[in-house]
């Protein structure tokens, strides 16, 4: 009933929005490693990690996700609460913003009140603590005390308790007595009020009883506790504090479950009985190195939130066994590059800076999406290399796989087992020398890729020979100096590589730093070296971000300040007088240049020629071959991306997949292409039959595994055509009945007459244009 009448009164306020459930086309890929909050009720456990959330029914041990596909917003979470009597999760977030998410509901609400309050700085507006009191929520934040009606789902007042009703952080209240406490930073110590006071909006009626800066304050039945800054747990009597005990390490969490205290610190957490005596204590596992974030209890177990193993669950009255819980998912939010596999994904979390900076270097390891489950491997296992970034996959052994260390060299990997890690010593890879400092070692490699020999090309920065190559079976390297066009490695200005393609005249596509994009090529030992970058050439910057050769050998170019194409590759070591291009676009009668002075990081092309872009700040988009029409452009605003800011792009042809790296976590999105193959022999057709309870218009009949230029016939059993369509005239998202997308073909239902057919048995014939190769499938209509 409560559910029923909060839904009705979204409908009544503007500062509550729905979001959506994108669960059809969409997948999100969360890591729920990092728990930054817990809570319970209705069986269920709840666990927050950065921006997506778990639930865990306690009866069933059945585990749920909710994230960015569901609705939720992709910020960063700082706190939950559930309500049993509301049936619904309320969640806070850094920024000020709140959500609820409803029982048994695929509707989520944003609640943007705090967010859009222009007299709060957009850096205190985050969200600490939710304390239930009878049909109100106190919201603890960093300016004060907000109260959220549970019941109307809208705000009240709002509390600004600092002295002369001055903005301070809160960062939890709990009610004891007759009284409302807060638990306050920046010297503002211990504060109450009459919970009943009708205006408790006046700073002046919150009494300070202790000064200092307390992290929490909770009630424990008849008592009540608060611990401050110094790691002290004191019992708060009349208004005097009593020291009980003093914490080894910092507490992270104190709260009040079933009549006990549970207080967490970062390496134990401690279950009080009412008289503070210790029922039950779990340390940290030496199994599980981790820090504690808060911790939960029900009758049999504790459920501790942890920054790595997600939730660690142990016995309450015997806590020494632990049991790592939480969906599967990669090891971190953080993607940095990625690299698709048919029915599979790999995963580093680099990273370095726009300049090419690795500092600080970071320590993680890297995830493989196989065979629909996660291997994680952590960074104690990947001999001590550094800020990884690039996936390489060897097209003749697709067990094998080579990843980029922007400090240590490169990783080689074999079955999932990192097994050697190539450097200056046992490799033809170079490392930096600084002037003054012989003997430091920095090796930094980026973008690596196969070409279709099985030959591994590797670009390291800041070296007069970047560009080399590597024989996996005989363990040859060869290297290639830039020396023509960067004059010296280190000094020459050239930071670093940002992307690197192979066209089919096995010439090496890179774009740089500061010389644009450089072509090179071995032309048989007599090795040809050019770059473009200048004005005069059409460039828009010097500093390229990504290369993208499409299937008409058209190298599309992405820049700091925009996209270029230069559409004649064959006569580039030729022309003196090489120039790119920008492609024009007519908006409501306007002509403009596609993606102006975007900052562009990714380009990627599907089985048909189309492009997939990711920008810095404006998503992705997803544009017809020429460029000319958008097919999609998805944000954070209007699609389940947890950010706008796109870090890597790539395609899982076989399977019509598109993964998405953005900088707040990992998702997918089904769209249903692929890569043609060479011939007919495998092409076959579903579902079939087509059954009344498959809605056809929207998800479309499916002809995969077609050859790249083919013509598609349907006729009925009479011979009576009902559909035809060809690879470069019908192709997808352009209203056609039947349409071709690659390696796969859609077909509506519908006749020439736009009538969905009758039942029936239909046939497919398939021909390809060059090779005159034939082929009819049967399909079965049921209506």
């Amino acid at each position: 009933m409560f559910k029923r009448l909060a839904i009705f009164i979204i409908f009544l306020c503007p500062l509550l929005q729905f979001s959506q459930d994108y669960s059809a086309l969409w997948k999100g890929h969360f890591s729920y490693n990092n728990i930054k909050d817990v809570s319970s009720g209705n069986n269920r456990i709840y666990a927050a990690s950065e921006n997506a959330i778990f639930s865990l029914d306690t009866q069933t041990n059945e585990i749920e996700e909710i994230n960015t596909v569901n609705g939720l917003s992709g910020e960063t979470i700082s706190t939950i609460y559930y309500s049993e009597t509301y049936e619904l999760l309320v969640i806070g977030y850094e920024n000020g913003l709140i959500e609820i998410v409803f029982d048994n509901d695929d509707a989520i609400i944003s609640v943007v009140d705090i967010i859009n309050k222009p007299t709060i700085p957009t850096t205190d507006k985050r969200i600490n603590h939710f304390n239930a009191y009878q049909d109100v929520l106190y919201v603890s934040t960093n300016f004060g005390i907000s109260v959220f009606n549970l019941e109307r789902l809208e705000f009240g007042d709002t509390y600004f308790i600092g002295n002369g009703g001055s903005q301070i952080q809160v960062n939890q209240t709990t009610i004891f007595g007759d009284y409302i406490y807060a638990a306050c930073m920046d010297g503002s110590g211990l504060r109450k009020a009459l919970v009943a006071s009708p205006n408790l909006i006046d700073f002046q009626n919150w009494q300070t009883i202790n000064s200092g800066n307390w992290l929490s304050i909770e009630s424990q039945v008849d008592k009540l506790y608060a611990i401050g800054t110094n790691r002290r747990i004191y019992q708060i009597a009349n208004d005097v504090l009593t020291e009980r005990f003093l914490y080894p390490d910092i507490p992270m969490d104190m709260r009040t479950v079933n009549e006990n205290l549970v207080v967490t610190t970062q390496k134990e957490v401690f279950v009080y009985d009412t008289s503070f005596n210790i029922t039950s204590q779990a340390f940290i596992d030496p199994s599980f190195d981790t820090q504690y974030n808060a911790a939960i209890i029900d009758s049999e177990s504790i459920y501790i939130g942890t920054r790595d193993f997600g939730i660690l669950k142990t016995l309450l009255v015997n806590p020494t066994v632990y049991e790592e819980v939480h969906p599967d998912g990669p090891l971190l939010n953080i993607p940095f590059s990625i690299e698709a596999e048919p029915g599979g994904l790999w995963v580093t979390f680099g990273e370095y800076s726009f300049f090419y900076n690795p500092y600080p270097l970071n320590s993680r390891g890297f995830s493989h999406l196989k065979d629909g489950n996660w291997i994680n491997t952590q960074y104690s296992d990947v001999f001590e290399a550094r800020c990884l970034n690039n996936v390489a996959i060897n097209p003749l052994n697709t067990n094998q796989v080579f990843i980029s260390s922007f400090f240590s060299g490169l990783l080689e990997v074999n079955e999932d087992i990192p097994t050697i890690l190539y450097n200056e010593t046992n490799s033809g890879l170079e490392s930096l020398t600084l002037p003054d400092d012989p003997n430091y070692i920095d090796i930094r490699v980026g973008p690596t890729l196969f070409d279709k020999n099985g030959l591994l090309w590797t670009t390291t920065t800041l070296i007069d020979d970047p560009l080399k190559s590597y024989n996996p079976s005989t363990n040859r390297w060869e290297s290639y100096s830039f020396t023509d066009i960067i004059s010296d490695g280190f000094s020459g200005g050239n930071l670093g590589f940002a992307d690197l393609v192979i066209g089919p005249d096995d010439t090496k596509w890179i774009a740089s730093y500061k010389f644009g994009v450089i072509g090179f090529n071995e032309n048989g030992g007599a090795q040809l070296i050019k770059s473009i970058s200048k004005q005069d050439e059409n460039m828009p910057i010097e500093l390229a971000t990504a290369v993208a050769m499409d299937k008409r050998n058209q190298l599309w170019i992405g820049t700091l300040n925009g996209l270029r194409v230069l559409f004649n590759t064959s006569n580039f070591f030729t022309d003196d007088n090489v120039k790119v291009t920008e492609i024009f676009i007519e908006e409501e009668g306007v002509g403009k240049e596609l993606l102006f002075e975007q900052f562009i990081t990714d380009i990627e092309v599907d089985g048909s020629n189309n492009k997939w872009i990711g920008t810095a700040d404006s998503g992705l988009f997803y544009f017809s071959s020429d460029g000319k029409k958008t097919i999609f452009h998805f944000t954070k605003d209007n699609s389940p991306l947890p950010s706008s800011s796109i870090r890597d792009v790539s395609l899982d042809s076989a399977n019509g997949i598109v993964y998405i790296a953005t900088s707040k976590g990992l998702v997918s999105f089904r769209s249903g292409g692929s890569s043609p193959l060479e011939g007919l022999e495998s092409a076959h057709v579903y579902p079939n039959p087509v059954r009344p309870t498959f809605n056809v218009v929207d998800e479309k009949v499916k002809i995969k595994d077609i050859s790249e230029n083919v013509n598609i016939k349907i006729t009925d059993i009479e011979g009576n055509l009902v559909a035809e369509a060809q690879s470069r005239t019908n192709q997808r998202y352009s209203g056609y009945n039947l349409e071709i997308d690659g390696g796969t073909a859609y077909w509506n239902g519908k006749n020439m007459a736009n009538n969905v057919v009758a039942s029936g048995v239909y046939l497919i014939m398939l021909s390809d244009l060059d090779s005159l190769e034939t082929k009819v499938l049967k399909l079965m209509v049921v209506r």
